[in-house]
């Protein structure tokens, strides 16, 4: 009992059934990410000038795109996993069971954005940069779903936080753990192991609050925001890629991932340095979507309305002379009578307002 509270526990199960209707923590953990990266970069697109709802507009186009690369990216790196001896190629679509390339959601997903950004007239970098710190946090939430899967866990350990990994059992399809339960709560071999997934969640908000902080004090701009957030990330997925057990391709010894992290990081830095000699952050009437509506743009009067500023103009007309005297004498109080010229300054500066 004692070792087993020193540890983290491992949920039974990632998949509840509602009749014939699966709920995947998965599935409902990618949701909440991209709901809080919408969210949070809407704001920050606001803040910084851009018209509202054009980042909602934009993940139109980058949400399906990114779901797409990504899952592209996790097939190209682990085809051994759908298209070998005895196992289902079809299971290659399906998304459901967990298995998305981030790298391969952001590059894919950087087109649909460069399209809604087209589309929008705005800079596809300045968009980067503000949906940054949004994008890695809904990493950091996606990583969750690892938790309930029970996957992309590290070797044995015995540290204090270490996770508790139980045996999962699905009657209906043995070969389908993923969906199985935990009866009995009976450990694997290497059980408690490291928490990878955990690791990279922590490291994924840190890199969030790295971005924000430079962002703020340095006013980043033309992309090296995100730039941040791309070699920020990279440090830390190559050292916690290289404690995962899971299976994976490696070259010269070293995992896929591994050489992505190290290559990405490499041209995150060299943009960041370059994006930095276009001079300040992109001018805020920049961000301002072409079919927003300009500042000369009014709203059309109701017919309410309209009559209400005529019956003003026709009670205006029949007011006295002498009253309209009166009511310009204090403007024209310190200046002679007969300076026509001062006497017509107030009602200058009143149309000019």
């Amino acid at each position: 009992m004692s070792a087993y509270l020193a540890t983290i526990p491992s949920p039974d199960q990632g998949v509840w059934h509602l009749g014939p209707i699966p709920v995947r923590a998965y599935a409902l953990c990618i949701i909440a990410g991209i709901i809080v990266a919408i969210w949070w970069g809407e704001r920050r697109w606001a803040a910084r000038g851009g018209t509202k709802g054009t980042v909602i507009d934009m993940a139109v186009f980058a949400v399906p795109f990114g779901l797409v690369g990504g899952r592209l990216y996790h097939v190209i790196t682990d085809p051994e996993l759908y298209f070998t001896e005895g196992k289902n190629p079809w299971n290659a679509f399906a998304i459901w069971d967990g298995g998305l390339g981030i790298w391969g959601a952001i590059a894919l997903g950087a087109v649909g954005a460069l399209i809604a950004c087209r589309r929008k007239g705005v800079p596809l970098p300045a968009m980067a940069d503000a949906i940054a710190p949004g994008i890695v946090v809904a990493q950091a939430i996606g990583r969750i779903g690892n938790y309930f899967n029970q996957e992309l866990y590290g070797a044995h350990t015995d540290l204090p936080w270490g996770l508790e990994v139980f045996q999962r059992f699905n009657p209906d399809d043995p070969e389908n753990l993923l969906n199985g339960v935990a009866t009995g709560h009976i450990p694997l071999p290497e059980s408690p192991v490291h928490p990878t997934f955990l690791y990279e969640l922590i490291w994924n908000l840190l890199v969030a609050l790295l971005v924000v902080w430079a962002d703020r004090k340095f006013k980043l701009g033309h992309g090296r925001a995100f730039a941040l957030y791309v070699a920020g990330y990279t440090v830390g997925r190559g050292w916690i890629e290289m404690m995962r057990t899971d299976t994976a391709n490696h070259i010269l010894g070293l995992r896929v991932n591994v050489w992505t992290s190290i290559l990405l990081f490499a041209a995150a830095v060299v943009y960041f340095v370059v994006a930095g000699k276009r001079g300040p952050r992109e001018a805020p009437e920049s961000l301002r979507s072409k079919d927003a509506p300009g500042p000369e743009e009014v709203p059309v009067e109701s017919s309410d309305s309209a009559s209400a500023s005529a019956s003003a103009s026709s009670v205006s007309s029949e007011e006295p002379e002498h009253a309209k005297v009166a009511a310009d004498a204090p403007a024209s109080a310190e200046k002679p009578a007969d300076d026509s010229p001062a006497a017509e300054e107030p009602k200058k500066k009143t149309d000019e307002s």
